[in-house]
């Protein structure tokens, strides 16, 4: 079950990405599992939500969101029930934002030992150095 104290309060402005996302008016069982679903029948479906996933604009806040608040169901931000739980015990934190509204998606499937490109901007990254002109 959702743990609702860990649920921001009614702001708009930290609900307004759940307007854009690529899910919105889709069925809901494409991302939720029914009753006892398993094997190939449960993977072709967490693909197909995964699919969707992949292109959302708000994928970054929705894989945020779940694991803030530890949905425990369904496909978020493209990372299934069985992902988020692994993601929560290795830790994602470091991958979010200052607020944990956004996080380093390819980071965290990286995490799960997949390829990444990070889709973030390093907060801490220093600039690159400018070489110095020497005049002959």
């Amino acid at each position: 079950m959702s743990n609702v104290r860990r649920l921001p309060g009614p702001i708009v402005d930290l609900w307004e990405w759940q307007r854009l996302g690529a899910c919105r008016g889709r069925d809901s069982a494409q991302f939720f599992h029914p009753e006892g679903e398993r094997g190939s029948s449960r993977n072709r479906r967490e693909a197909s939500a995964k699919a969707v996933c992949v292109t959302c604009p708000v994928r970054a806040e929705c894989a945020a969101h779940a694991l803030a608040v530890r949905e425990p169901y369904g496909v978020w931000g493209g990372f299934s029930e069985s992902e988020r739980l692994r993601l929560l015990a290795v830790g994602w934190e470091d991958l979010a934002d200052r607020r944990q509204s956004r996080v380093d998606v390819a980071r965290l499937e990286a995490r799960l030992g997949r390829p990444f490109r990070s889709t973030m901007p390093a907060t801490n990254a220093r600039p690159e150095p400018v070489p110095i002109q020497r005049s002959a």
